[in-house]
């Protein structure tokens, strides 16, 4: 893949340019006329379970792209990364709805968000790693979108259950704006100064020893984990090819265990304690 096409490789076959800044939910129900009964032979605490991480997962990514409203390095870029932030929250929400209606429980979308703790959650850790400086979060976003892109992708066609698989199609065309918008900003960066490369690099070696979590997470649903991986290393290799950077080993992770198991860096719980407060200090309180 040339330099001049990078963008166009990533965007190709989501060329929806409108359907690229959804903000939140959108403006349109993803969800009109899907049956919402878990279909027969699915496994309803599995789909609970797949939900729930895929929910965490976009919940505490978006909260730390809101920690960059007012701190981005141009007021583009700001808006920018709060409507991608929009984007995954709109996801979670949409998640957390089916987790309840799939778990039984008949909880709404703001006791997952709001009303469980650290170790309840099962995101993987790079989403909850501090921002660190513009670079540190481009890399992060650029890895955390390939991933997510080629599971939704997935998602659309193979999952099982109508609810997840139209969650899915919808944030497909989401995650790809993502992916571009983190892909120019690597190329702008690894390929820019001297200072920008050497910030490009820090974060690479930083975020490193977090993608083999990822890319060793079970998609379920009969989704072939391997071609999941293949996409996101064939995909990331591409752009920092083209940015004049390289992925280095994985190594040693800083932590065993993993974010699906509840196992959290120490980051979590105060991240999580700012999202919470308002909710818990009022748990009553209506808007």
């Amino acid at each position: 893949m040339s330099d001049d096409h990078v963008y166009l490789s990533l965007a190709e076959g989501h060329d929806d340019s409108d359907a690229r800044w959804a903000f939140g939910t959108g403006f349109e129900d993803p969800l009109h006329g899907v049956d919402t009964a878990v279909p027969d032979g699915v496994d309803a605490r599995e789909l609970a379970a797949r939900c729930l991480a895929l929910a965490d997962d976009a919940l505490v990514e978006a909260q730390r792209l809101a920690e960059w409203c007012t701190r981005a390095p141009e007021l583009e870029e700001e808006v920018a990364l709060a409507n991608i932030g929009l984007d995954l929250l709109g996801q979670a929400r949409l998640l957390y709805a089916r987790v309840g209606q799939v778990d039984g429980s008949g909880r709404d979308e703001d006791a997952y968000a709001y009303f469980r703790d650290a170790e309840d959650f099962r995101n993987v850790r790079l989403a909850e790693l501090p921002n660190g400086d513009f670079a540190f979060s481009i890399v992060r976003l650029l890895v955390l979108s390939c991933w997510r892109l080629a599971l939704f992708g997935r998602l659309a066609s193979a999952a099982p259950d109508p609810v997840l698989a139209a969650v899915a199609a919808k944030g497909v065309n989401e995650l790809a704006y993502h992916r571009q918008f983190a892909a120019d900003w690597t190329l702008r960066l690894g390929d820019g100064t001297d200072e920008s490369h050497r910030r490009m690099t820090a974060a690479l070696h930083e975020i490193a020893p977090y993608i083999g979590e990822l890319l060793g997470a079970e998609p379920g649903f009969g989704i072939d984990a391997g071609a999941v991986r293949h996409e996101v290393t064939e995909v990331l290799g591409q752009v920092l090819d083209a940015a004049g950077l390289g992925l280095p080993a994985d190594g040693p992770h800083p932590l065993g265990g993993s974010g699906r198991e509840g196992d959290h860096t120490a980051h979590l719980a105060p991240l999580l304690a700012e999202l919470q407060s308002v909710a818990r200090a009022l748990p009553e309180a209506t808007w």
